[in-house]
C-alpha cells in the first residue's frame, strides 16, 4: 500500500512533463522534476520557467527541479515518464541503473502515446521487460500541457498491472481540476493513445488541403471505428475506445490547434513533406514512427486499416494527401455497421 503522503518524480522536462509536475505540486504532493540534460535543470531552478516547451508557464515554488535522478529514485514512491515513446527503454535502463536495495518505488506510469518502432511494443511492454518487479502502467487522455499547466479542467485515464496500488495513486493525483479514471484494459488505454496520432495526422492533411468541415467528421468518424477494429485485433476492450483515451484524445488531438501531430499533417496537406518536416525538429511528432510501428504489426496481423495505411503511403512513400484522400472515398461501397458497445463511460 503506497502511504497518502507520495512523493512523486517526474522524468523529462518537455512541455507534458512539465505540465504534469506543475499540476502535482497543487494536489499537494511532494514532486521533483528531472530534466534530462543538467543545463537544462539548470536553467530551470534558476528562472522558474520552461521557455523552450512551455513558456508564459510560472514554475511553482513546491516544484523541485534537479539532474541528480538517482537521488530522486532513493525517495520516490511513484515515477511518471515524460519522454517519447523511442527513448522509452534506454531512460528505463538508466532507472535501472540507479536502482538501489532502498528504493522503494511502488508504480512507475508511461505518459508516453506511441509504440516502440522495432518491437511495436506498448510503452508498458517496453517498461516491464526493464523494469522487472516494478508494476508499470500508463497515464492517456485528451491533455494539452498548457491548458493542464494553467488548471483548466480536464479528464484523463490510468491502467496499470498489477492495479493493487491504482486507486491510491488515482486518488494522489486527482483534484478539482483533474480528474482521473481507472481502467482495467491497459493495452486498450495505451493502443488509444498510440492511434489518436495517426489520425491526427490525417485530420491535418484535411486542414492543410482545407477541405472543411464535412470531410474532417466522416474522417474521424471512420478512424473511430477503424481505431476499434485495431485495437479488438490487437487484444484490447472495444469500449475501451469510446472512452477518454479513444474518442477522448482522438477529438481533442484531431482538433487543438496546439496538437503537434496535427500541425505536422497539417503541413504535409499544404505541400511539405514529411523528411523535411522532421529535418532538425527540437519536439517529437510521435505519430511519424508509431504509423510505421503500426503498418508493421496490422500487417503481421492481417488487420484491415485502410486510413493507417494511407497516412503510412504519405508519410514514407511520399504519397500526396489529396491522392491518399482519392483512394480511400473510392473504396468499394459497404453497409456502415455500428461496433457493440457493452461498457459503460461516466
Amino acid at each position: 500500500m503506497i502511504s497518502e503522503d507520495m512523493k512523486f518524480v517526474v522524468i523529462g522536462a518537455g512541455a507534458w512533463g512539465t505540465a504534469f509536475a506543475v499540476h502535482l505540486v497543487g494536489t499537494g504532493q511532494p514532486v521533483t522534476l528531472v530534466p534530462r540534460r543538467e543545463e537544462h535543470a539548470r536553467a530551470l531552478s534558476e528562472t522558474r520557467k520552461n521557455r523552450d516547451y512551455l513558456p508564459g508557464v510560472e514554475l511553482p515554488v513546491g516544484l523541485t527541479v534537479t539532474a541528480d535522478l538517482q537521488g530522486c529514485l532513493r525517495e520516490a514512491d511513484v515515477v511518471l515518464l515524460a519522454c517519447p515513446s523511442q527513448a522509452l527503454r534506454e531512460t528505463c535502463a538508466r532507472i535501472c541503473d540507479l536502482l538501489t536495495e532502498t528504493a522503494g518505488i511502488k508504480l512507475v506510469l508511461s505518459l508516453a502515446k506511441g509504440l516502440e518502432l522495432n518491437t511495436q511494443k506498448r510503452p508498458s511492454e517496453v517498461m516491464g521487460e526493464v523494469l522487472v518487479d516494478i508494476p508499470v502502467g500508463s497515464l492517456s487522455g485528451p491533455t494539452n500541457a498548457a491548458e493542464a499547466a494553467q488548471g483548466r479542467p480536464a479528464a484523463m485515464v490510468m491502467a496499470a498491472t498489477p492495479t493493487s496500488d491504482l486507486v491510491e495513486v488515482q486518488t494522489a493525483i486527482s483534484s478539482s481540476k483533474l480528474r482521473v479514471y481507472t481502467s482495467e484494459d491497459l493495452p486498450g488505454v495505451e493502443f488509444g493513445g498510440c492511434l489518436k496520432n495517426i489520425y491526427a495526422i490525417a485530420a491535418g492533411c484535411c486542414d492543410g488541403l482545407k477541405l472543411g468541415d464535412n470531410t474532417k467528421a466522416a474522417m474521424l468518424t471512420r478512424a473511430l471505428a477503424e481505431m476499434v477494429r485495431v485495437g479488438v485485433g490487437l487484444g484490447a476492450r472495444p469500449e475501451t475506445f469510446y472512452g477518454l483515451s479513444g474518442f477522448g484524445d482522438l477529438v481533442a488531438t484531431c482538433h487543438g490547434g496546439w496538437s503537434r501531430n496535427r500541425k505536422f499533417g497539417q503541413e504535409l496537406g499544404e505541400g511539405a513533406r514529411a523528411v523535411e518536416l522532421n529535418a532538425n525538429r527540437k519536439t517529437v511528432v510521435e505519430g511519424y514512427l508509431t504509423t510505421q510501428a503500426f503498418a508493421d504489426l496490422c500487417a503481421s496481423r492481417g488487420i484491415d486499416a485502410p486510413i493507417l495505411h494511407e497516412v503510412h503511403e504519405i508519410l514514407f512513400a511520399d504519397k500526396a494527401p489529396a491522392e491518399a484522400l482519392n483512394v480511400l472515398m473510392n473504396r468499394g461501397l459497404k453497409s456502415e455497421t455500428a461496433m457493440p458497445f457493452s461498457g459503460t463511460v461516466v
